[in-house]
């Protein structure tokens, strides 16, 4: 009888790990999800419209010092004008990294999301799997583009 028993409780232990096997593993092309998210498309003009900005910046502060007659008056610009780009230039990276961690955390939580619909067990960067697993990019894309992120 405690054979049976034993047997029978492996072989339903096997089962069970059988079963939540087939789930499977998720991957997903981040760059492809990001590219074809419409917030990130946005975030992305933002930044590029700062990075445009502090260029115009230093075009502008360019002729102004060409228009300096002393050593002393150039000394003097140079210095506040790398003053002012500093401000500006940490200020871009700010916004960077602000955007960038906005589109990550909304990405991740779409990408949660369908983890759970689609009853995975995991998902992974689609350049860790070589063989096997399920792309749920579109999905992921689809979730971000409902507006509920």
């Amino acid at each position: 009888m405690k054979k049976i028993t034993l047997s029978t409780l492996l072989t339903l232990t096997v089962l069970l790990f059988a079963a939540k096997a087939q789930a499977g593993v998720g991957y997903i092309d981040y760059m492809k999800v990001q590219d074809n998210f419409p917030f990130a498309q946005q975030a992305v003009k933002e930044v590029d419209a700062k990075a445009l900005e502090m260029q115009q910046f230093m075009v502008d502060k360019e002729k102004q010092y060409k228009s300096l007659d002393t050593p002393l008056k150039k000394q003097n610009f140079e210095e506040q004008t790398a003053r002012e780009f500093k401000l500006k230039e940490d200020a871009y990276m700010k916004l960077k990294a602000q955007k960038e961690e906005q589109i990550y955390n909304k990405i991740q939580a779409a990408t949660k999301q369908v983890l759970v619909e689609q009853k995975l067990d995991a998902i992974l960067d689609y350049r860790v799997i070589f063989v096997g697993g399920v792309d749920i990019s579109d999905l992921v894309i689809q979730k971000l583009k409902s507006g509920q992120f």
